[in-house]
C-alpha cells in the first residue's frame, strides 16, 4: 500500500548553490563561530577554525590543479583532517569521495581507478596500501599523506621531505596555503559528494550525490528527532559509510551541533570511555554494538556514565527485541532504530520517541512517499510482504559506470530500495530481509531476522544468522550459524535445544533444520553479516 506523510515545506534552493558553503558559513553568519564544532581526543575545533582549515584545503587543491567535478579521495580515519578535507574540496567544486580505511589494497586500486580520482588523501598508517598498487593507478597525480612534521622544521623543509618519496605532507601543504577562499560557482545538480556502497555481494558501487540532495532529507529527520545545536552527538559508524557520514558530518554542521569525533575501532570499552567523558546526548550505534555493550557490562567491571544521552539510535540490521529490552532496562533509554542507506542519501524511516514498537523500523519520514510492491510491481495489501519503493528528490540520480543496475533500482522518480517489509494498521514498517535474503520454507516465505530473533533470546547464543540451503530434494530450508557464550561447547544436545527453543515460539516449519556452531560469523566493513559467504561455507563444514 501507499503512504504519503504530511510533507514538510520543501527548502527553497536557489539554483546556484554548493552545499559544502551552507553547511559552513551559515553557522558563522548566524554566530556560531566561536562555538565547539568538533570534539577531538583532548581538542576542540569551533565552527570558524573548520571553515579557515577547509579554505586551505581548498586553496592548496587548487595550487595542485584540482578543478571542479574531480574526484578527490579521502582515506583517513574519524578525524579533523577528514572533515578539513571534506568540506575543502567540496567548497571549490571537486568531489570529495571517503572510502573505507579497512579496505585491502585491491579495493583501494579499484575505488581510485573506478573514480577516477586525481586526489588522494590518507595517512602514513594507511599509506603503504596505497604504495603496494600505486603502479596500477591510472589516474592518480597527488599522494597526499596526514602527518605531523618534526618540530623544528618548516613547512616547506617537510614538504620538500615528503616530495622525495612522491608524497605530499598535509600539514604542510595547509602551512603556505590561505584561509580565504572564495567557493566555486556550482549548481544544485552538480555532483557533491559520492559513497562506496558496502554492499554483500559484487563490487561496490560508486553513489553519486547532488549538492541539493540532503536538504530533501534531514529537516524532516532532525525535526523529527528534535536535534538542533544543544546537542552533542557521537556515532561509532565511520564517516566513510553512509550512516556515520550523515551522523558525524551532515546532521551536526546542519544543525550546528558538536560532534565527537573518534578514530579508535567502536569496542564497548572505547565506546563506554567516549560516552563517560564527552556526556554527548545522542549516540547512534548498531545492533551488533549494541549487544557487544550489553555483555561488557555483564562481564567486565565497566565505570560508566551514560545518564547525558537521550537518544540512542541504531540502524544497519534490526533490532531484536532481547537487546531492546536489555538496554532499557539497564540504561533507561529506548533504542530507537532508522532505515536509510547509501542510494537514499539518508533516513527515510524512523521509530520516534513517543511513538514506536519494538521490533518495527517504525513509519516513513515526512518529504518521501513510499510503495510497497509485489513481484509484478502491484501494491500489495496491509500486512501482506513487498518490496519497498521510494520517492524522494535525495535520493542518487545514478550509480557511477553501472548503467545497469542504475536502471535496475531507479525507475522515473521511484526508487527499489531492494527491502522486503509488510505495514502494520497503525503504519508501522516491519522489516523482512533484504530481497535476496528471503527464503522459502514448505512453499511458504520465511524471515531470516524473526528467527534469529528468538535464537536472541536464548541465553547460550551470543549471535547468531539464518540463511537457506537447499536440502537432498533441492528445496531450500534454514539453517542457523551461532556463535556461542564464552564458557559454552557445540553438542548435538544443544543443538537440538536450538531447534525446539525456536519451534516452541514460532510456526514449526520456521525451525532450523540444522545449527552450525562457527567461532564468527562473516561481516561487511559495516558489520552487516555477509549472507552468501554462510551458503559458502555449507560444504567446508
Amino acid at each position: 500500500m501507499s503512504l504519503m506523510p504530511k510533507m514538510p515545506k520543501m527548502p527553497n534552493i536557489p539554483d546556484e548553490f554548493n552545499f559544502g558553503t551552507f553547511l559552513l558559513d551559515r553557522h558563522l553568519q548566524e554566530g556560531r563561530g566561536e562555538k565547539v564544532a568538533v570534539i577531538y581526543k583532548d581538542k576542540r575545533y569551533n565552527y570558524r577554525q573548520i571553515a579557515e582549515t577547509a579554505n586551505r584545503v581548498g586553496n592548496a587543491l587548487r595550487e595542485l590543479g584540482v578543478e571542479q567535478e574531480n574526484r578527490v579521495m579521502i582515506c583517513l580515519p574519524d578525524s579533523p583532517a577528514v572533515i578539513f578535507s571534506y568540506f575543502g574540496a567540496m567548497r571549490i567544486g571537486a568531489v570529495p569521495v571517503p572510502v573505507s580505511t579497512m579496505a585491502t589494497p585491491q579495493d583501494c586500486c579499484y575505488y581510485l581507478n573506478d573514480s577516477r580520482a586525481k586526489v588522494l588523501i590518507t595517512n602514513g598508517e594507511l599509506a603503504p596500501k596505497f604504495e603496494e598498487v600505486r603502479q596500477d593507478l591510472k589516474y592518480l597525480r597527488h599522494f597526499i599523506v596526514v602527518d605531523t612534521p618534526a618540530e623544528g622544521r618548516t613547512g616547506e623543509c617537510q614538504a620538500a621531505e615528503n616530495r622525495a618519496d612522491g608524497r605530499i605532507s598535509f600539514e604542510a601543504m595547509l602551512g603556505v596555503a590561505s584561509a580565504s577562499l572564495e567557493p566555486v560557482a556550482t549548481s544544485k545538480d552538480d555532483m557533491a559528494f559520492w559513497l562506496y556502497s558496502s554492499g554483500t555481494t559484487g563490487k561496490p558501487k560508486g553513489v553519486v550525490h547532488l549538492h541539493h540532495d540532503l536538504l530533501y532529507l534531514l529537516p524532516a529527520y532532525c525535526e523529527a528527532l528534535s536535534i538542533g545545536e544543544d546537542d552533542i552527538i557521537f556515532s561509532l559508524s565511520k564517516m566513510y559509510f553512509s550512516y556515520g557520514n550523515n551522523n558525524s558530518l551532515t546532521i551536526p554542521f546542519y544543525c550546528g551541533a558538536t560532534v565527537i569525533l573518534e578514530p579508535e575501532l567502536p569496542k564497548p570499552e572505547v565506546l563506554f570511555a567516549v560516552l563517560t567523558e564527552h556526556r554527548p546526548t545522542v549516540f547512534y550505534g548498531v545492533p551488533t554494538a549494541y549487544l557487544a555493550m550489553l555483555n561488557y557490562v555483564d562481564n567486565a567491571t565497566a565505570n560508566y556514565d551514560l545518564t547525558s544521552l537521550r537518544i540512542c539510535m541504531s540502524s544497519g540490521e534490526a533490532m531484536p527485541r532481547a537487546i531492546f529490552d536489555r538496554w532499557k532496562a539497564l540504561f533507561g533509554v529506548e533504542i530507537l532504530e532508522q532505515l536509510g542507506s547509501t542510494d537514499v542519501g539518508s533516513a527515510y524511516m524512523a521509530t520516534l520517541p513517543g511513538k514506536l514498537k519494538p521490533g518495527s523500523c517504525g513509519t516513513i519520514l515526512p518529504g518521501s512517499e513510499a510503495r510497497l510492491l509485489d513481484e509484478d510491481g502491484k501494491e500489495v495489501a496491509q500486512g501482506e510482504t513487498g518490496a519497498l519503493w521510494l520517492k524522494n528528490d535525495g535520493t542518487t540520480p545514478f550509480y557511477w559506470n553501472k548503467h545497469d543496475q542504475s536502471k535496475k533500482s531507479i525507475q522515473g522518480e521511484w526508487f527499489n530500495t531492494g527491502d522486503k517489509f509488510y505495514q502494520d494498521e497503525d503504519g508501522f514498517y516491519w522489516f523482512k530481509g533484504r530481497a535476496d535474503d528471503m527464503l522459502k520454507a514448505g512453499g511458504i516465505w520465511l524471515s531470516p531476522l524473526e528467527v534469529e530473533g528468538i535464537l536472541y533470546e536464548h541465553p547460550a547464543v551470543l549471535e547468531c544468522a539464518v540463511v537457506g540451503v537447499p536440502d537432498q530434494a533441492e528445496l531450500e530450508k534454514p539453517v542457523a550459524f551461532v556463535v556461542l557464550k564464552e564458557g559454552l561447547d557445540p553438542s548435538a544436545a544443544l543443538e537440538r535445544t536450538l531447534q525446539d527453543f525456536v519451534r516452541g515460539r514460532i510456526a514449526h516449519y520456521k525451525s532450523p533444520r540444522q545449527v552450525f556452531f562457527v567461532r564468527e560469523l562473516p561481516r561487511t566493513a559495516t558489520g552487516k553479516v555477509q549472507r552468501f559467504k554462510l551458503k559458502e561455507m555449507i560444504s567446508q563444514l
